[in-house]
């Protein structure tokens, strides 16, 4: 190969690995935050609405006696300075001063039981008690609803999705952890990318 023709084409895959890589940055730029365990708070507005409406004033991390609330760094893009819960951590205890506080109305009022951050799954082959390993009962214990969010069918827990607010009481308390760091029982974010 001549050296003008190997010029060529290392400038070519330079040029192409550099669009690639802005491309990708971009794109983490916009990338949701919300994802397993990270959820927004009580209350919540579509995550394409969020975004947009909410004012960055801190006022939900502030009011949140738990300290269960953070708001994002630079690192999130677009997301930067808006509140996220790693329920894993520290879960939602669902006090609900936050929507109390909210001036925007990006977390709106929503009792308790109408909560809907997210939905508890139950990995049946990490959690004890469907594995065989143990009689653990954790999660059912912990829920703030349990009989009606989380129920037992012959010691089993069972997640009634209707009826779970996704405050992530049972992730947090969850005993078992996986090799990839998840819990035997997950916050899976909604599906529409907004709460409740």
């Amino acid at each position: 190969m001549k050296r003008r023709s190997f010029l060529k084409l290392l400038g070519a895959l330079s040029t192409a690995s550099l669009t690639a890589g802005l491309h990708e940055v971009q794109a983490g730029l916009f990338r949701s935050p919300v994802r397993t365990n990270h959820l927004r708070p009580p209350g919540a507005v579509t995550e394409e609405v969020f975004v947009g409406k909410c004012i960055r004033c801190g006022r939900c991390v502030e009011s949140c006696p738990y300290h269960c609330i953070e708001l994002l760094d630079i690192r999130h893009g677009v997301h930067a300075g808006t509140p996220l819960i790693a329920v894993a951590d520290i879960p939602c205890y669902l006090c609900m001063l936050c929507v109390r506080v909210c001036p925007t109305g990006s977390l709106l009022p929503v009792s308790q039981e109408a909560t809907r951050m997210g939905t508890a799954v139950i990995n049946k082959f990490t959690c004890g008690a469907w594995s065989g390993l143990a009689l653990c009962r954790t999660c059912y214990d912990v829920c703030p609803f349990k009989g009606k969010a989380i129920v037992l069918q012959e010691l089993m827990p069972i997640v009634v999705r209707e009826a779970c607010t996704g405050c992530g009481l049972c992730t947090h308390a969850c005993p078992i952890t996986a090799q990839d760091q998840t819990k035997a029982i997950n916050i899976e974010p909604p599906a529409t990318g907004g709460t409740a």
